[in-house]
């Protein structure tokens, strides 16, 4: 699965200091030889609660002239589908993002208004979040300027193309999108995640149209077969509608739902296939293509099991429907692509956990019914990201474990990877922060950070992504649709507990991961100051937790602290009238985690929905009000945006008697020139 959240950087790691909005943890610093010039402009805009940085691509001049061409066109297909993350997220999101392009490139009023830089603020935020909901929290945001002046603003654009049809005109498009943009109450929450209501009406995201949560609920249990060993991922590339009384699929192909952006995405695909590195990569290439063009999912699955065994090649990537953190359901996936090549020194880390991957599963303390009797195909690297796309892009991962498909990672195995070119540029943008002084308790648990922080956080995130979402097996008939709105958080929870529990063990220092156990303290005082606290600067005044990567470092947080309160494991202490969390009994804490990880493998194995339901409602959902209400007074000061993403390289081919000799890669590209460009250039789909 992916990680939008690195534990160390996100979470406001000691030593570097900043929350970052991505899908999962952090890296291992890169090699010296390959160390970009300290004076690289990694940070270029900081908005809201955002930062936009750039990172480099380490090794990619060194490429083969055919490798850089199969990652332009796998760049180029990796950019052909930004229209389907922005339809998926709300279905007004395209008619709204096309709008707001046109003003910025054709307003012909008064730039230097206070109002016009609220409305860039408000045009950049809704790029960054592919629409109008936070990227991290779900709710939708408000523009910063009235309705009068949208309406201006429309009106006083020239040159430019609005999204509506002949018969329409600027005030009706101004109508209609007014209650959308301004009013709080329409499409207030991109995912809901409040099992009191209909979690499918209640959410904006676009998966679903005229029915409700019992609606998909009861279709699905009638065409999920539980006795299927291999099942396919029903759902996971279609929208659910009814029509006239009667509920049906529409099915993304090129033949059908976002037909016009998979086309493109095809085309692509077909000349990436054509210069692929080996047989057994264009094969791969080729089976995506098959399934784009059907929208079959069993063809999915041949192309994941293809993809999973595809480990000679130095280039790689992943492009389609892959993760369903967005719908509530837990069902349909969200469209995204990584573009990568192997960073071949650093992966020697990633090798030695992949190989060592039996004696994990043999000793983890969950009950042995549970546990995998032959660990099949786990692989792992570290890679270069050259294009991230769709749900990566901006907010991106930081490591990636897949395929999803619980019976092929059984049968086949998996892919891990953690992109260490992003975790570098995350650690040397955030350098300087002072997040690590106002949160760390003492000077000694800071300087442990500043040693161990970066290697211990990328152990963490090669345990969690190599490991954690492979280890243990589902009982006969249980699939993870089981757990509903709680499987993303329960299943996040379970691979950060697996690594939480091993990195404390011996066995990573005698394999040469770690240096010694003071390393792993690191990754727990940092795991419980974010979990308890720090992330905490993520949500606003008066909201609970909602989103899955959240609920999960906060259950465990909360379950570890609650349950070791009678020996005092953790313990909460004020200083200078700050609040501060610091382990007082690392072996301890250690334990507890293991009993955890017990209880949500059960949980996992049996599909135990009232269980997960418990221990989220209980641990990971309620925040402490005065807690939180000190920490963003606390962060206030700082100065600091809570959340980062990324632009893109720009690459261009080196043309000669009609072929492609090179690629040059650039990364002057500006955010609002790249989100324009990607406007103009790579808009395929329709608006409502």
């Amino acid at each position: 699965m992916n990680v939008k959240s690195s534990l160390w950087l996100v979470l406001c790691i000691a030593l570097v200091g900043l929350a970052v909005g991505c899908k999962k943890k952090e890296p291992a610093p890169v090699p010296a030889a390959a160390a970009p010039a300290p004076e690289f402009p990694w940070q270029i805009d900081q908005f809201a609660d955002l930062r936009i940085l750039r990172y480099q691509v380490p090794g990619f001049e060194a490429l083969t002239p055919a490798q850089k061409e199969l990652i332009y066109y796998l760049s180029e297909a990796a950019t052909c589908g930004r229209d389907i993350i922005f339809d998926e997220n709300y279905k007004y999101n395209l008619k709204i993002r096309r709008t707001l392009d046109a003003i910025v490139q054709g307003y012909k009023g008064d730039r230097t208004d206070p109002r016009w830089a609220e409305f860039m603020i408000y045009a950049k935020r809704v790029w960054f979040s592919n629409g109008i909901h936070h990227h991290y929290s779900n709710d939708k945001f408000l523009p910063g300027f009235d309705v009068d002046y949208f309406a201006a603003l429309v009106k006083g654009s020239q040159g430019v193309s609005f999204p509506i049809s002949e018969k329409q005109s600027v005030d009706d498009l101004v109508a209609f999108l007014c209650p959308i943009l301004f009013d709080p109450d329409v499409a207030p929450k991109k995912v809901s995640q409040d099992s009191t209501k209909d979690l499918v009406t209640n959410s904006a995201v676009n998966f679903y149209d005229g029915v409700t949560q019992a609606d998909v609920e009861a279709y699905y249990k009638r065409i999920v077969d539980p006795k299927d060993q291999t099942p396919i991922s029903y759902g996971l590339n279609s929208r659910l509608v009814k029509r006239d009384g009667l509920i049906v699929e529409q099915v993304a192909s090129i033949n059908g739902l976002y037909g016009p952006a998979i086309a493109k995405i095809v085309y692509w695909l077909e000349k990436a296939a054509g210069v692929a590195e080996n047989e057994q990569q264009k094969n791969v290439i080729d089976a995506l293509i098959a399934y784009y063009k059907s929208g079959d999912l069993k063809q999915f699955d041949a192309y994941n099991i293809l993809w999973v065994g595809d480990l000679s090649s130095l280039v790689d990537f992943v492009n389609g429907f892959i993760e369903v953190y967005n719908d509530p359901l837990g069902l349909k996936a969200s469209w995204e692509s990584v573009v990568n090549f192997k960073d071949l020194a650093a992966t020697k880390r990633a090798d030695i956990i992949s190989a060592n991957a039996q004696w994990f599963e043999d000793h983890s303390p969950v009950d042995p019914k549970y546990k995998k009797k032959e660990v099949k195909g786990v692989s792992a690297k570290v890679i270069t990201a050259a294009m991230l796309g769709g749900d990566c892009y901006p907010s991106t991962p930081i490591g990636i474990n897949l395929p999803n498909a619980n019976w092929i990672r059984k049968d086949y195995g998996s892919k891990s990877v953690t992109i260490e070119n992003i975790t570098y540029a995350y650690d040397q943008s955030s350098l300087k922060s002072p997040f690590g002084p106002e949160f760390t308790y003492s000077a000694e648990l800071l300087e442990r950070a500043k040693k161990y922080g970066p290697l211990a956080g990328n152990i963490h995130t090669d345990l969690h992504e190599v490991l954690g979402h492979g280890s243990g097996q589902l009982m006969p008939g249980v699939g993870s649709e089981s757990l509903k709105n709680y499987h993303s958080a329960i299943e996040e929870s379970r691979a950060d507990l697996f690594a939480l529990y091993y990195i404390m063990d011996d066995k990573m220092v005698e394999l040469g991961l770690l240096p010694n156990i003071d390393a792993a303290k690191a990754e727990y005082d940092l795991d419980i100051r974010n979990g308890l606290m720090t992330q905490l600067t993520r949500i606003q005044p008066g909201k609970t937790i909602e989103e899955a990567h959240m609920r999960a470092r906060a259950m465990v947080a909360q379950w570890v602290y609650d349950k070791g309160k009678a020996e005092n494991v953790i313990e909460r202490v004020t200083k200078d009238g700050k609040t501060y969390f610091i382990v007082n009994d690392y072996a301890k804490l250690r334990r507890l985690f293991g009993q955890l990880l017990a209880e949500v493998q059960r949980i996992t194995s049996e599909g135990d929905y009232e269980g997960a339901k418990t221990l989220m409602e209980t641990y990971g959902v309620q925040v402490d009000q005065g807690l939180h209400k000190e920490v963003l007074e606390r962060y206030a000061k700082l100065n600091l945006a809570p959340y980062a993403g990324f632009v893109n390289p720009v690459y261009t081919p080196v043309i000669e008697n009609g072929k492609i000799v090179d690629v040059k890669i650039s990364l002057e590209e500006g955010y609002i020139e790249q989100m324009l460009r990607y406007g103009r250039d790579y808009s395929f789909l329709p608006v409502r």
